[in-house]
C-alpha cells in the first residue's frame, strides 16, 4: 500500500475530512423551512426496557457487526487450500495458509521437446479469425500456421462462432507415419467434439472421433500407426466463451504425447476480493522457474486461465494469467503492475507479463511459463512458496466506519444487506491507470480519485448508471465516503458535450453513445445533493442540467413529448445493457419523468423556482403521454416499445410506479403482469418473452430488479417484495463464489456471462437502500437530511426491523416491533437541526395510535394537529430533533 492509498483511505479518514462532509451537508439545512407542528423538539420517550428504544451504533456491536464482511486489514489471506485442485508434485499445500513456517514446495522435471512437424509442413483451415490488435501495440494474427510452428503461444482462431463444423488441414511435403495425434488447445477455446481424417492418396479415412472433450490438451491415439501426407481435424463443437464460441488450436502435434499435469496449487479466500496479490518465494532452482498465476470468482471458471485479466480486452501477451520468474534467492513479489516484468533477464524485458491488480475469490498458482518467456522464464524447476495475500486496494468497511446500519428478525435479510454493503465497498476503490477499463478509459481528470466503479474485476469504470444504486448504498453505509460519487459525476458532467448529452463513463474518451445514462447523472446529482446537502456541487453544475433536460432531450423529443431513440442521429446509441430497442421505450420516458422531477427539485433547492415549474410541466406532460401512447390495456402493462414485437419490460414498467406514471390501479396491474410472466427461481426475469432477443425472459438483472422492490414496498406489497428479495438474493447467496451481489442471472441461475461476469458489482446492491428506505421506511426529503420522512411497510414475516442512516447533523436511527397484540410500536430518533414526519401503518382506519401516553389518532380522526389518516398509514408531520416513539392498538 503506498502513503497516497494511505492518505486517501476514506475508512482512515476523519476529522476535517468528515467535517467538510457535514459543513457541506448543512449549508442547506435551513432551506425551505416551514412551521413546525405541535410535536417540535417533544421527546415520546420508549417505554422502560422496551426494545423499540433507538440504538446507538455501540448498543449494536453484539448484533449487527457480526454480519460485517470487510476485512480487519489490508493485509487479507486466504481461508484454505482446495485439495481437489491441487495437481502434480506439490508438497506442503497447506504451508501457504501459514506464513513464516515450512513452505509448499512445487517441483517440476525439465519436460521433453514436444515432437514438430517435418520442414515444409503447411496448414490450411476453413475460416481464420481476422487479425487484432489491443493497446500494447503487439499485432495479433489467428491463421491456420500457429498450429504447427511450434510455438503454443500463439494459436489457430476459427472464424464461425459457433457455425461448425469447421476444418483445420496440415499437408505434410511427404508420407510421414503417425501413432495419432495430440490437439493443444487455449482454456477459452477448447474443442469439444471433433474428429480426425488421413488422406489415402484418393480419399480422406476417419482415424479418430473425440467427444466431450474438456482436456486443453488432448492426445489422439489411432487405432494402428498411418502413413500419410495429410491430416484434416474437424471441429463439430466447441465450448461457450464470454466472447462467443470459438476453436483456438494452439499446436497439433504429429504423436500421441501423454499429458503431465504442472505443478498446481491453488487458495481460496473465502470471499471475492480486489486488489494487488502478493506471493512471498522462499527460494527457487537455479534455471528461472515460471509461475503463471490464474484468478477466478467462481470454481466453475477455475481453469488455466484466469476467468478475467484486462488483457482479454485489449490483446494477451498474458495469455489469460499472470507471469513471474522466480529468482533462485526468492522474492516477494507483490503483483500491481500491468506490463512486462524484466525478471532475471533485463536483456528480455518484454518478457514474463503480469496483469496487476485483480478482483477474484480463487487464485491457483502453476509452476509453469510460457514457451515466448524463455530464458527469461523455464516452465521446470523447484519453487518453495512461503504464503500467499492481498493487498486490498478498496474500501476498508469495518463496524467502527459504518455510519448506517441494518438490522432485522430475519437472518437472511441482514445477510443480504450486508453483503450488498461488503459488494459496493469493493467497488469504491481511487482511479489508477493501470487498474481501470484499457479501452480508453484511463482520464487524468480522474487519476488518484476516490469514485465507485462498476465492478470489482471488470469492466472497473465508473458508470453513471451504475451511481443510481451504487451511491445509494454508499450514502446509507460510508457517507464519509461520499465523494466517490460526487468525483464520477462532476468529471462526467466536465466532459458533457456541446449539445448537451453527458457521456456514461470515461471509456472510449468519454464517447460511449447511451441514451439514457444522461437521465441517471441526473437523478443521481440530485441523489447526491438529497444525502449530502452540498450546495455547492448543485450551483455548480446546474448550467449542466440545463443543458441535458433543455438542449439535448428536447432534440430526441417526438411530437408527442415523448422520448425517441433514433431521432437526430441516436440509432446507434445503447443503455445499460445495450439493448435493440428503438422509438418510443417507456423505460426511456419513465426515466425522463424522474430525471424531470429531481431537476425541479434541485432547482428548487437552488431558487430556481421558474425552471423547477417548467421541469414539473414537462414531467406530467411526458407522464400523460406515457399513459396514452404505451400502456397496453390487454396485458394490463407498459409496452417495452411502441416499435416492434410485443413485450413488457421490468424496467419500464417498474420505473414507471416510482416515478409516479402510473396511477394505483395501472401500478397494481403492471406488477400483477410481472408477478404472472417474469417469475423464475433465482428472481423476476427483465423482459416477459423472448422477441428482444433469445433467454430474455429467463434473465435477471438486479440493477432492473430494485426499482420493482421499490415499486412493491411503495404499493402495500411488502409479502411480495421480500419474496423477490428471497429469490433474487438468496439465489446469488448460496451459489459460488456467495456472498457478493452479481451483474446478471442468465437462464438456470447460471452467471449471464459466464466467465466474463462480474460477481461484485454495485448497481446489485438495491437490496440494501430497498430495505433501508422502504422496509424501515426512512429517506431524505430536503437535501442534507435537513427534512426526512420514515413510512415503514413491515412484511408479514417479520416481527421487527431496525437500523441507523448517517446524515450531516448525525444519525437518524428508526425501530418497528410487532406487538403479541397485533400493534406495532415505531421509534424514531432525529439528529438536531432537522425536522421531519413518520407515517405509522395501521390496520385500517380503526386502529388508534399513540405519542408515548397520548392520543393522535383515535382510530376515526386526529386528536391533535399535524395529523392525518388514510386508512393505511397514519402520519404526523412537524416533528423535530429527539426521540419519538409511537404505538397502534384498538
Amino acid at each position: 500500500m503506498t502513503s497516497r492509498q494511505h492518505d486517501d483511505d476514506p475508512a482512515a479518514r476523519s476529522g476535517p475530512a468528515r467535517r467538510a462532509v457535514l459543513a457541506a451537508g448543512a449549508a442547506g439545512a435551513a432551506v425551505g423551512a416551514v412551521a413546525l407542528g405541535p410535536f417540535s423538539g417533544t421527546a415520546f420517550a420508549a417505554r422502560p426496557g422496551h426494545p423499540g428504544r433507538p440504538p446507538h451504533p455501540a448498543q449494536g456491536a453484539g448484533a449487527w457487526h457480526r454480519y460485517v464482511q470487510g476485512p480487519s486489514s489490508r493485509t487479507v489471506r486466504p481461508a484454505r487450500v482446495l485439495p481437489d485442485a491441487t495437481t502434480g508434485d506439490v508438497r506442503d499445500a497447506d504451508a501457504l495458509l501459514k506464513p513464516g513456517g515450512r513452505p509448499a514446495v512445487l517441483t517440476r522435471p525439465r519436460p521433453a521437446a514436444p515432437p514438430a512437424w517435418p520442414d515444409g509442413t503447411t496448414a490450411e483451415a476453413s475460416s481464420a479469425h481476422a487479425p487484432n490488435g489491443g493497446n500494447d501495440g503487439n499485432p495479433r494474427t489467428y491463421d491456420a500456421k500457429n498450429a504447427i510452428d511450434g510455438d503454443p503461444d500463439t494459436f489457430w482462431n476459427d472464424d464461425t462462432q459457433g457455425a461448425y463444423p469447421d476444418t483445420l488441414t496440415i499437408t505434410l511435403p511427404a508420407a510421414h507415419t503417425l501413432p495419432g495425434v495430440t490437439v493443444l488447445s487455449n482454456a477459452d477455446g477448447v474443442p469439444t467434439a471433433f474428429t480426425v481424417d488421413t488422406w489415402d492418396g484418393g480419399a480422406w479415412q476417419r482415424a479418430a472421433t473425440v467427444t466431450g472433450n474438456t482436456a486443453v490438451q488432448r492426445p489422439v491415439p489411432f487405432a494402428a500407426p498411418v502413413t500419410t501426407t495429410a491430416v484434416r481435424i474437424t471441429v463439430t463443437a466447441d465450448q461457450a466463451t464470454p466472447q462467443g464460441e470459438f476453436t483456438r488450436v494452439n499446436e497439433v502435434w504429429p504423436d500421441v504425447v501423454p499429458v503431465v499435469e504442472p505443478p498446481s496449487v491453488t487458495v481460496d479466500f473465502g470471499k471475492v476480493v480486489v486488489g494487488y496479490p502478493r506471493v512471498r518465494f522462499a527460494y527457487a532452482s537455479g534455471n528461472n522457474p515460471g509461475v503463471r498465476l490464474a484468478f477466478s470468482e467462481s470454481t466453475k471458471f477455475l481453469t488455466t486461465r484466469s476467468d478475467f485479466t484486462r488483457g482479454d480486452q485489449a490483446g494477451d501477451p498474458g495469455h489469460g494469467t499472470d507471469q513471474f520468474a522466480v529468482p533462485a534467492k526468492g522474492a516477494e513479489w507483490r503483483d500491481d503492475h500491468r506490463g512486462y516484468q524484466a525478471g532475471d533477464d533485463a536483456s528480455a524485458p518484454d518478457k514474463v507479463y503480469a496483469d496487476g491488480l485483480h478482483g477474484f475469490r480463487y487464485l491457483r498458482i502453476t509452476l509453469d511459463a510460457l514457451a515466448s518467456d524463455a530464458p527469461a522464464a523455464q516452465p521446470w524447476g523447484t519453487v518453495a512458496v512461503d504464503s500467499v495475500s492481498l493487498d486490498f486496494t478498496a474500501y476498508v468497511g469495518t463496524p467502527e466506519s459504518y455510519g448506517g446500519w441494518f438490522l432485522s428478525s430475519d437472518d437472511e435479510l441482514n445477510r443480504y444487506w450486508y453483503a450488498a454493503a461488503y459488494t459496493n465497498e469493493l467497488v469504491t476503490d481511487h482511479f489508477r491507470r493501470d487498474d481501470v477499463d484499457p479501452r480508453n478509459a484511463y482520464s487524468p481528470t480522474l487519476d488518484g480519485k476516490l469514485v465507485l466503479h462498476d465492478g470489482a474485476k471488470r469492466d472497473r469504470d465508473p458508470y453513471v448508471g451504475d451511481l443510481a444504486v451504487s451511491a445509494r448504498t454508499l450514502y446509507l453505509t460510508h457517507v464519509d465516503a461520499a465523494e466517490a460519487a460526487r468525483n464520477v459525476l462532476a468529471d462526467l458532467a466536465d466532459h458533457q458535450r456541446a449539445d448537451g448529452w453527458i457521456p456514461p463513463a470515461s471509456i472510449n474518451n468519454y464517447t460511449l453513445p447511451l441514451f439514457d445514462y444522461p437521465l441517471w447523472w441526473v437523478t443521481c446529482s440530485w441523489d447526491y445533493v438529497l444525502y449530502t446537502g452540498d450546495r455547492a456541487y448543485a450551483a455548480a453544475y446546474y448550467p449542466h442540467l440545463l443543458k441535458v433536460l433543455d438542449t439535448w432531450y428536447p432534440s430526441v423529443t417526438d411530437s408527442a413529448g415523448l422520448l425517441s431513440k433514433g431521432l437526430n442521429g441516436t440509432s446507434g446509441y445503447g443503455d445499460y445493457a445495450f439493448l435493440g430497442r428503438t422509438g418510443r421505450v417507456t423505460y426511456y420516458n419513465a426515466n425522463y419523468v424522474q430525471a424531470l422531477k429531481d431537476a425541479a427539485s434541485l432547482a428548487g433547492f437552488l431558487g430556481h423556482t421558474s425552471d423547477a415549474a417548467r421541469w414539473r410541466d414537462r414531467a406530467d406532460a411526458v407522464a400523460k403521454a406515457v399513459n396514452a401512447h404505451l400502456w397496453d390495456e390487454a396485458a394490463g402493462a407498459y409496452l417495452d416499445s411502441a416499435t416492434g414485437a410485443v413485450r413488457h419490460a421490468q424496467d419500464g414498467n417498474s420505473i414507471a410506479i416510482t416515478a409516479g406514471v402510473a396511477d394505483a390501479d395501472r401500478a397494481g396491474s403492471a406488477l400483477d403482469h410481472l408477478d404472472a410472466t417474469t417469475k423464475t427461481r433465482y428472481g423476476n426475469a427483465f423482459m416477459d418473452n423472448d422477441t428482444l432477443f433469445g433467454g430474455a425472459s429467463q434473465r435477471v438483472y438486479a440493477f432492473t430488479s430494485y426499482p420493482e422492490l421499490v415499486a412493491r414496498f411503495r404499493t402495500g406489497r411488502a409479502d411480495s417484495a421480500i419474496d423477490q428479495i428471497r429469490r433474487t438474493y438468496g439465489w446469488m447467496a448460496s451459489h459460488d463464489p456467495g456472498i457478493t451481489h452479481w451483474e446478471g442471472i442468465g437462464p438456470g441461475g447460471s452467471l449471464y456471462e459466464d466467465a466474463y461476469t462480474s460477481c461484485a458489482h454495485g448497481w446489485s446492491t438495491g437490496v440494501l437502500p430497498a430495505l433501508t428506505n422502504q422496509l424501515l421506511g426512512a429517506v431524505p426529503t430536503a437535501p442534507g437530511f435537513a427534512e426526512w420522512a420514515v413510512r415503514p411497510c413491515p412484511p408479514a414475516s417479520l416481527s421487527w426491523a431496525e437500523g441507523q442512516l448517517p446524515t450531516p447533523h448525525g444519525p437518524l436511527t428508526v425501530r418497528w416491533d410487532r406487538e403479541d397484540g397485533g400493534g406495532l410500536t415505531l421509534t424514531v430518533h432525529a439528529p438536531h437541526g432537522t425536522r421531519g414526519s413518520v407515517a405509522v401503518p395501521v390496520d385500517g382506519a380503526a386502529t388508534r395510535v399513540r405519542a408515548g401516553r397520548t392520543v393522535v389518532w383515535d382510530g376515526r380522526r386526529a386528536r391533535v394537529k399535524g395529523v392525518s389518516g388514510d386508512g393505511s398509514y397514519v402520519t404526523v408531520t412537524g416533528l423535530g430533533p429527539g426521540t419519538h416513539t409511537f404505538t397502534t392498538g384498538r
